[in-house]
């Protein structure tokens, strides 16, 4: 392990809890029933997503900035974020009265950008430049630079990792059992560096699994390169952990601790959100259900087992909840789009209705234009259907009565462009 590594040590997050005692809410470690009894285990949630600003960012955010000198203080902080460390930032400058400049993505949801300014006050400044963290990343840093001001990054830093281990010890004071299983989720791989290194230490025998977006999974392709690795083009939509890549220090100390490193699709965390919601009315965003969107493929591995999953964050914008309702059901095989080919008579959507579709299928979405003389034309139709395992009897009845053009769920890029 690179030397580097060795500085996160117990006593340094002893000293990083001290800090941050008066500050952030030691949240509750609380037993899941339905994903209990589900799974034949008990799981466990580490509430992160109870803190005041929603998320665990403030340990790390404010543990930084406790660190800077009277001067550095004086001069003022920089940092990037998609939205969680923003907000950690922004509540740490307004505790600490400096000011700080907060450059954020233009992709990030509107929601965050408003709590970022709610929490930081007059002392806040919010720059919106760029599609991904990265791009906000480097203009922070040029700004930093130009300007003789402190860097918080939100994860490739000593002092934010040890703020976000603080989260190790607290867990483990709580647990009434060994903990077998660690469930954590990764973006720059702040929080699993620094956790994963408390409970390497005091609880050596717990597997720990780091969870990223099947879209943007830096972390894994690093540890399977052996070097860390920047993804040029990645899924944006779980904002709170899709980085194009992690932190270097990170990399080092995750690919020493990490048991297994798994990625979840983006449909099934949208799925994962809608059910802690319908069945445990806890509100959480895309990063905050990575961990519960893995345990299906652990189902078996941790039967009887006892289970920790860091839920890290509740700052979801609720003008997103049509989008992830969507993802939810293309990933689970119950929506569907088509190009339908309509011959260009009448009665034509009348046949299309009775011979085609079943008793439960609902047609979600319709684009048609005649805009030609040709025997037939294309019309765009979205299918909601009840049984996933309709789908192959329902594209067969297309092609045998001439309806079928082409099945768009499997052509992301045409899919993106029509729909």
């Amino acid at each position: 392990m690179n030397p580097e590594t060795q500085y996160i040590t117990l006593n340094n997050v002893k000293k990083a809890a001290s800090i941050l005692r008066d500050v952030i809410l030691e949240t509750p470690l609380l037993k899941n029933q339905f994903l209990s009894e589900k799974h034949e285990a008990n799981i466990v949630f580490k509430r992160e997503d109870l803190q005041e600003v929603r998320s665990y960012k403030i340990r790390g955010a404010y543990h930084k900035i406790s660190s800077l000198t009277v001067e550095e203080l004086k001069q003022g902080v920089v940092c990037a974020s998609a939205g969680n460390h923003a907000q950690g930032v922004a509540y740490s400058c307004n505790a600490k009265k400096t000011k700080g400049v907060i450059f954020m993505p233009t992709t990030t949801p509107n929601q965050k950008i408003e709590q970022v300014k709610m929490f930081g006050g007059v002392y806040v400044k919010v720059v919106l430049i760029g599609d991904t963290y990265d791009d906000a990343s480097d203009a922070a840093a040029d700004y930093c630079k130009e300007n003789k001001m402190s860097f918080v990054h939100p994860f490739h830093d000593i002092k934010v990792i040890e703020g976000q281990a603080t989260i190790a010890l607290e867990t483990l004071a709580q647990s009434k059992t060994p903990v077998d299983y660690l469930f954590l989720p990764v973006g720059g791989g702040g929080l699993a560096a620094g956790v994963s290194s408390i409970f390497k230490e005091l609880s050596p025998n717990t597997k720990i699994i780091g969870v990223e977006p099947k879209g943007a999974a830096s972390m894994s392709v690093s540890i399977t390169n052996g070097f860390n690795t920047k993804i040029e083009n990645i899924d944006k939509f779980i904002d709170g952990a899709s980085v194009q890549k992690v932190g270097d220090l990170n990399f080092e100390i995750c690919k020493e601790n990490l048991d297994e490193m798994v990625t979840v699709h983006e449909g099934k965390v949208c799925q994962t959100i809608l059910d802690l919601y319908n069945k445990n009315a806890i509100v959480v965003e895309p990063a905050g259900a990575l961990t519960t969107a893995v345990l299906d493929q652990f189902s078996n591995e941790i039967k009887d087992k006892n289970v920790v999953c860091l839920i890290s964050g509740s700052n979801n914008d609720i003008t997103r909840t049509e989008e992830i309702k969507e993802r939810a059901l293309l990933h689970s095989g119950h929506k569907h789009y088509f190009i339908i080919k309509f011959p260009q008579r009448a009665g034509a959507l009348r046949e299309f209705l009775n011979d085609i579709l079943g008793p439960n299928d609902d047609i979600t979405h319709f684009e048609y234009s005649k805009k030609h003389n040709r025997d037939s034309g294309p019309a765009i139709v979205g299918l909601e259907i009840k049984n996933p395992n309709d789908l192959d009897g329902l594209i067969l009845k297309m092609k045998t009565k001439k309806f079928f053009g082409e099945y768009l769920n499997d052509k992301p890029d045409l899919f993106q462009i029509l729909i």
